[in-house]
């Protein structure tokens, strides 16, 4: 039998409690909703799992609630409820409100030249390190999941992360295994390109033809060493706290 996935409506009450408000977003594993919890009136994220119950999918779920409810910091999303509508399971999450990179360099038009760039990465790493410490990976710290709100980072979405422990799926390609293998590697890797999209929004082409960041960014050669390290390029950061103190360096 073929589902067909019909996300709540507006309006919707789910589990006699959470009135959806919007919708925010569709993985492969869930969809993502704003909500309104009736009973504190707080705004909430609730996260669908997809109709298809596979054993991937539910073990996703529950390896998602697991790692929020041990991962207790401020710019990580709490984990409020968990429960199951009809045998498809439901979380209820923190809700952050903020702006990611994109939003704040397209629309507000904000740049980051070197050092500016470097202090944000700074920032987001100090989070990364605490989800390290907790033996956990997150594989997905794309410019979506990292959001600023007055000032303060937030990492966001947990669903493809993996505790260090676990064995590596089959990666077919380079790109997969850099940003989905686990290893606190991906997360740096992940994070250089991220570093790049931000450097880049200080970056006025003066020539049509494209050529390489290296070649594009006026970079320092502390800075391009980091990112060369962070890109696999060269030897890679075993760790976040070597690559921190790094940063700091290329800040000062």
């Amino acid at each position: 039998m073929i589902f067909i996935e019909k996300p709540y409506r507006e309006g919707t009450v789910v589990n006699g409690r959470y009135t959806i408000e919007a919708r925010l977003g569709e993985g492969s594993y869930g969809i993502t909703y704003v909500a309104r919890d009736e009973e504190t009136n707080q705004l909430v994220v609730v996260k669908q799992m997809k109709r298809t119950k596979t054993k991937k999918r539910i073990a996703s779920f529950e390896r998602e609630a697991l790692m929020l409810r041990k991962l207790n910091h401020p710019q990580i999303p709490k984990l409020y409820d968990m429960f199951d509508v009809r045998g498809i399971p439901h979380l209820v999450m923190e809700y952050i409100d903020g702006d990611t990179i994109e939003t704040l360099i397209f629309e507000k038009k904000q740049t980051y030249g070197e050092k500016e760039a470097f202090s944000l990465l700074a920032d987001v790493l100090r989070v990364v390190q605490y989800i390290h410490a907790h033996g956990i990976v997150h594989r997905d710290l794309r410019i979506p999941n990292i959001v600023f709100r007055n000032g303060i980072v937030y990492v966001l979405d947990f669903g493809l992360a993996r505790f260090l422990y676990e064995k590596n799926e089959r990666l077919f390609t380079l790109e997969q295994r850099l940003r989905r293998s686990i290893h606190v590697k991906s997360d740096i890797y992940a994070l250089g390109h991220f570093l790049l999209f931000l450097l880049y929004s200080s970056y006025e082409p003066t020539e049509d033809k494209e050529k390489s960041w290296e070649d594009e960014l006026s970079l320092s050669i502390e800075a391009r060493h980091v990112l060369r390290r962070m890109l696999q390029l060269d030897l890679p950061y075993a760790s976040v706290e070597r690559l921190a103190r790094d940063v700091a360096y290329v800040m000062k």
